[in-house]
């Protein structure tokens, strides 16, 4: 699907729910993406992007950055510990806080360089065991931690269960950032964005309606 009709389904759905298409960010997810496809999208226009891995991320977006200016970079996998220099030296924003053990080492690196990215904190909401994100129940905990670290935490984020509805877990992450004073929701894939928008989502990360399905990278 061309990039001016996922932006155009994401202006009608927030107008729809009489929200403004402005305080909806479209994540592009490049992760495993061939890079002629992400070059397709950076002609496009698009300047904000998602990418799961920082290995990846460092392999490709460096060479991306030097062609066509400043690009809002977002990390939306899991991160280890021992990544997060090179996570906070290259990414805008990171969507996976998910343990007090992470925002410790954020709060020490960002005094050492000097910057912090911005920071949501990832929320399984559905308890899967095999998935990464705080439990529901340890939110408001890691927000107040985080915050303690002068952290700049700016919402929430969620992968609901696959074979759940999306809804309830839009829903349930709404109210954990609202109930924490937080305005950011970064929920809603390529198929259920428009659900999430109706919830309140401040980022969409959308890959596949995109680019196509993705193929692993040799």
């Amino acid at each position: 699907m061309p990039l001016s009709d996922i932006l155009s389904r994401i202006r009608d759905t927030a107008l729809d729910c009489d929200r403004s298409a402005a305080d909806v960010t479209l994540i592009a997810v490049s992760k495993v993406q061939p890079n002629d496809r992400v070059a397709a999208v950076l002609d496009a226009g698009q300047r904000v992007f998602g990418e799961n891995r920082v290995q990846e991320a460092m392999g490709k977006w460096p060479d991306f950055r030097a062609t066509y200016g400043d690009v809002d970079l977002h990390l939306i996998g899991p991160l280890q510990s021992n990544k997060a220099r090179q996570a906070m030296e290259l990414f805008n924003a990171i969507h996976t806080l998910d343990r007090l053990r992470l925002a410790e080492t954020f709060a020490r690196l960002a005094q050492e360089l000097g910057k912090c990215p911005d920071l949501f904190v990832q929320v399984n909401t559905g308890a899967e065991p095999q998935k990464a994100g705080c439990l529901p129940e340890e939110v408001d905990s890691l927000v107040a931690a985080a915050r303690a670290m002068d952290l700049p935490v700016k919402g929430l984020m969620c992968i609901p269960p696959a074979d759940q509805g999306p809804a309830p877990h839009f829903a349930m992450l709404a109210e954990m950032a609202a109930r924490n004073g937080l305005t950011g929701l970064s929920m809603g894939m390529s198929g259920d964005f428009d659900v999430a928008i109706r919830h309140g989502a401040t980022h969409v990360r959308v890959g596949s309606a995109i680019f196509g399905d993705r193929t692993a990278a040799h």
